[in-house]
């Protein structure tokens, strides 16, 4: 048990360091080649930011621990709306500028319901995951048109800001890329092994070790990726990266999970945790959109988030036991 408990603080520690170290170098490394700063934060950062938990969910689904990859996706998600844009947000309120997170926004609540409605039967199969792919692919494919087309927007500048700021030579971003991903690799298996022995030796079920711990520990690169960026004064990108990260979760880490490993959803995912995850979606959608064009989250909209985030928790925390 102690062994356990080590391996999961010691995993969450690496996977934080080695996600920073990954974003930077792939970040600096795409912009060395030339990429547009708006795809670079979009796909490279978006990615990034998710990077602990794919290869997070990966090994789970490997190891034979589909719920622990769920509860991981879903968890991360809810986190990343209701802890992280709420902490940011008392930082620093939010008035959205970027055309592109403003057209963003609709096509994730969009994607967050499709994917809710091919696991409403209760199972991810193989063919709803490899759906969930092609769905990132196509997203995919649409960023990158949207960033060729929107290179004057206002998210552009700001990751201009930020690339401009970690600038390095070549080979120390290839370097950290490289060493970055290894890290995560390795901390991550530290993590899943650690969760699923914790799980077992308290009786609780890997979904709520994977809704709790591991998705917020698996959340904190966009913690502080996003507060960095209110505290700047870069407050599209704090939205930008909530809105990348959750996509990603939601298509990517899910998918590769239930290519790996079909499995059967809890029904407490599709009643409690979906919901939970859709709501926050849609209020993100309704908190940030405007009839005038802007929308501002002020600080009682991110209390609200943050209190929510609570109630859910203690929720959760006490129906394990």
């Amino acid at each position: 048990m102690l062994w356990a408990v080590i391996a999961v603080i010691l995993g969450l520690v690496l996977l934080v360091w080695s996600a920073d170290k990954f974003i930077d170098g792939a970040s600096a490394t795409a912009s060395h080649f030339g990429m547009p700063p708006l795809l670079v934060g979009m796909v490279i950062v978006g990615f990034g930011t998710s990077a602990p938990e794919i290869v997070v969910s990966v090994m789970a689904a490997i190891d034979g621990n589909p719920g622990l990859a769920l509860g991981n996706a879903y968890g991360s998600n809810i986190a990343n709306i209701a802890l992280i844009l709420g902490v940011t947000v008392l930082i620093q309120p939010i008035m959205v500028h970027s055309a592109v997170v403003r057209k963003e926004l609709p096509l994730l609540l969009l994607v967050t319901g499709i994917c809710i409605f091919q696991i409403f039967d209760g199972v991810l199969s193989r063919n709803d995951a490899i759906i969930m792919l092609l769905m990132l692919v196509l997203y995919m494919g649409w960023t990158i048109w949207q960033g060729m087309r929107n290179q004057s927007d206002v998210l552009s500048h700001e990751f201009d800001h930020q690339l401009q700021e970690k600038e390095v030579p070549l080979k120390t971003s290839i370097f950290q890329l490289i060493f970055g991903l290894i890290v995560l690799v390795i901390s991550s298996r530290l993590l899943v092994w650690g969760a699923v022995e914790i799980a077992q030796a308290f009786g609780v079920s890997e979904l709520i070790i994977g809704l709790t711990v591991v998705a917020v520990g698996t959340s904190l690169p966009e913690l502080a990726s996003s507060i960095a960026a209110a505290r700047k004064g870069e407050l599209d990108i704090a939205i930008g990266n909530v809105i990348g990260s959750n996509m990603f979760n939601t298509l990517a880490v899910v998918g590769l999970a239930g290519v790996i490993h079909p499995t059967i959803v809890p029904p407490e995912v599709l009643q409690r945790d979906m919901v939970v995850m859709g709501t926050l979606t849609l209020s993100l959608l309704l908190f940030t959109l405007s009839f005038k064009g802007q929308g501002r989250i002020g600080r009682v909209k991110g209390s609200i988030w943050l209190v929510s985030f609570v109630a859910y928790t203690c929720y959760l925390i006490n129906t394990a036991f």
